[in-house]
């Protein structure tokens, strides 16, 4: 049975320029999530358990949006916003996450 997924997410995004000049393509919003959010939702809900990302240099956002930021626990920590992470924190504590960056284009 298959259990990996590999999100080769290394491109430019040069045909959504200026958007993706200081953010990754794949760190756009769609709705109230980044896009690569949905994708690695759609993978755990097939029962893929260690999700991969082929990442680029300057995507460092992709690996932060999947690690826990402590700052940020610690700063909206007891006010109402706390719930609108837990859609992400539980892909964090479900899913084993592995950023690799592409060393040549």
């Amino acid at each position: 049975m298959i259990k990996k997924c590999l999100f080769p997410v290394a491109g430019y995004g040069t045909r959504f320029l200026p958007a993706t000049k200081a953010m990754p393509k794949e760190i756009l919003p769609i709705l109230d999530k980044p896009l690569v959010q949905y994708g690695v939702e759609e993978a755990v809900e097939a029962g893929l358990t260690d999700i991969g990302f082929v990442t680029g240099r300057g995507k460092r956002a992709i690996e932060d949006h999947f690690d826990v930021s402590f700052e940020l626990e610690q700063q909206i920590a007891g006010t109402g916003k706390e719930r609108m992470l837990d859609g992400i924190r539980d892909l964090i504590e479900r899913r084993a996450c592995l950023c690799m960056t592409r060393r040549q284009p």
